[in-house]
This record gives C-alpha cells, structure tokens and sequence, in this order.
C-alpha cells in the first residue's frame, strides 16, 4: 500500500472519481437483487430502495474500515492535523467516491427538492474530505468522522424496513434500540470529538475557521434529526386517517421516511 500511495495522491480526483463510478457499478448489481412487492409497486419507494442499498454497503465498508485504522493507529486520535497512513487515506478517498455518486444520484433522477437535507449534508462532508485528500492534512479527522457510518449502519437499516412497512416488526424494534446508542457512541461521540479538538487548537490549525464552521453546521443537523428520531420512534405521533386505509400520496410517503 505504501508504494500505491504516492500514485493515489498524484491522481487524487481520477481516484475519487473511479470509487464514483465503483459505487454505481454496486448500485446496477443490487438492481437483479429481489425487493418487496409494496417496494416494488410504489416507483419513489423503488429508488428509496436502491439508493439505501448503496448507502448500506457504503456503511459496512467504511464504518469498519475506520474503527479498524484508529484500532491500528490510535495517534489519529490526538494528531488529526497531521498523522495519517496509506489505507486511512485511501478510505477517504473511497467514501469521498460514495459521497460524489450519491449526490449524483440524488439530483440526476430528480429527487433533490425532497433529499436537499442529504444534499447539504454531502456537500458539507466533501469539501473537508476533498480539502483533507488534496492537502493531506486532517486526514486522521476525516477517518474519526467516519466512525459515524457505524451508525448509518443501523441508520439505513431503520429507513429500509420502513420502507418495506415493517415498522412493527421485532427486528425494528431491536434496531431502534441498537440506533439509539450507535447514534450516540458514533455518530454524537465522534462529531463532538472533532469539534473540540479545533476548538481546542484553533489557535494554530489551518483553515481552522473552514472547519470549525463545517462542524457546528453539521452538529446542528445531527442534533435535529436526533430529536426526530426519538420523536418517531419512541414518542410517536398517531397516525392520520389517510394512513390508517393505507394511501399515501408522494409527500406523505417522503415525510413518513424522513421522520
């Protein structure tokens, strides 16, 4: 790996852009995978689907990938400035990829009026990892913030099963709990992490304004959703008449998968 890097960080955008075109290669194989029949019959459910396919993969690889290089290397965690190894960097460089196809994705079939949280999300996380993977600074940073796909694991599991209308099943019910405290122990923990350490060096980070204003945009938006997701999981509100005979229109749908 050490010999891959110095190729990676000469073609650093033909990199991202190859894992784009890799995620969207996944993205047509999970296409041939069986989905529900209520899935299935509902054309907005059917992208939900897929694009959450995607986003699961993305969630396994690089929620492990990065709890494996801070096990590794725990430096990262006090040196986010400056350390990084080949297979941290190259982690960024594959989720930076996800990141790129999934907004493509998001806008090219039309759905971002309805997804611009996401949009805006994405477009938060790829300037700090572009800005990490072109100067190789932060690199460390970029892989602690990727602790929080520990989390979208559990996350996009949560919006699947919704979508296949399991939300009473015994396996959501198990997810919600697992959620909980894997929003917490990840994705809370590790934002909060970052946005202390710069807080705490702000004095001499570069850019440090770049990113300390990134982080409390970001800390905001997890913050909100928080909240939601208690809200909707274990405070929830009774259902409309409309839901109860089982109609949906377009934005009952979204809002339903958006809580």
């Amino acid at each position: 790996m050490e010999t891959l890097l110095p190729l990676v960080q000469q073609h650093t955008a033909l990199t991202v852009v190859a894992f784009s075109v890799a995620f969207r290669g996944v993205h047509h194989l999970l296409r041939k995978l069986p989905m529900p029949k209520v899935v299935k019959n509902d054309d907005f459910r059917t992208w939900k689907w897929r694009n959450l396919s995607v986003s699961l993969v993305h969630s396994l690889l690089t929620g492990v990938w990065a709890v494996s290089c801070l096990i590794q290397e725990p430096a990262m965690l006090q040196q986010i400035y400056s350390f990084y190894t080949p297979i941290s960097y190259l982690l960024v460089c594959v989720s930076s990829g996800y990141f790129v196809q999934d907004a493509c994705d998001i806008i090219f079939t039309g759905h971002a009026k309805g997804s611009w949280e996401f949009l805006l999300h994405h477009f938060l996380v790829l300037w700090c990892f572009l800005y990490t993977l072109f100067t190789w600074h932060y690199v460390a940073g970029a892989v602690i913030a990727l602790l929080v796909e520990v989390n979208s694991i559990t996350l996009h599991l949560r919006l699947l099963l919704k979508l296949a209308s399991a939300q009473y099943s015994q396996l959501y019910q198990a997810n919600k709990v697992l959620n909980l405290f894997t929003y917490v122990g990840f994705r809370l923990s590790a934002q909060f992490y970052i946005t202390w350490y710069i807080l705490q060096n702000y004095s001499w980070l570069d850019h440090g304004g770049y990113f300390l204003t990134t982080m409390i945009l970001m800390n905001i938006m997890i913050l909100v959703y928080f909240y939601r997701l208690i809200r909707a999981d274990f405070f929830p509100r009774r259902k409309s008449h409309t839901e109860q005979n089982g109609t949906h229109s377009r934005d009952s749908t979204t809002r339903f998968l958006n809580d």
